[in-house]
């Protein structure tokens, strides 16, 4: 909806020939409605979020190190495993154009950063994280004991 000016508001009312009472009160109302609300002031920046992948491991057969990532989406009734393949087919189909030509992928990690989408979407496949993010490992296990700890805090 487009915003309009207040004294914009009060000229439009004049030239109608509003009772000069009804004109103030009019208008007051306008100026208390459009000032800003001190409590959205007051919000605090919001929180930078990261994707982060939790592969479970309750054998440990992953390193312990850190290791990185993407999050990617096929249809459902698709195999998983097909993924790398799909990549590299929109890999294919990329160095193949253009600009393509011009900046070539050679790596999974390129062809996420710098293929578009509509080379994915060709191949069913939806690129949700560009740039790698951190696997973390777990047991998949809850601890029987309870852990006392703050909102938000490291464990």
């Amino acid at each position: 909806m487009p915003k309009i000016d207040v004294n914009k508001v009060a000229e439009i009312l004049k030239k109608n020939e509003l009772e000069p009472a009804l004109l103030r009160r009019v208008l007051d109302e306008l100026r208390l409605a459009v000032q800003p609300d001190p409590s959205e002031e007051d919000k605090p920046p919001p929180i930078k979020k990261q994707f982060v992948i939790l592969v479970s491991d309750p054998e440990h057969k992953l390193p312990k190190d850190d290791f990185v990532g993407w999050v990617l989406q096929i249809p459902e009734e698709d195999n998983v495993g097909t993924t790398p393949d799909r990549i590299c087919r929109a890999a294919y189909d990329f160095n193949d154009t253009k600009k393509g030509s011009l900046l070539p992928v050679s790596t999974i990690g390129e062809t996420l950063e710098n293929v578009p989408a509509k080379h994915f979407k060709e191949y069913n496949t939806w690129v949700k994280t560009k740039e790698p993010v951190l696997v973390v490992r777990t047991d998949n296990q809850v601890p029987k004991e309870t852990v006392e700890m703050e909102p938000g805090g490291p464990l």
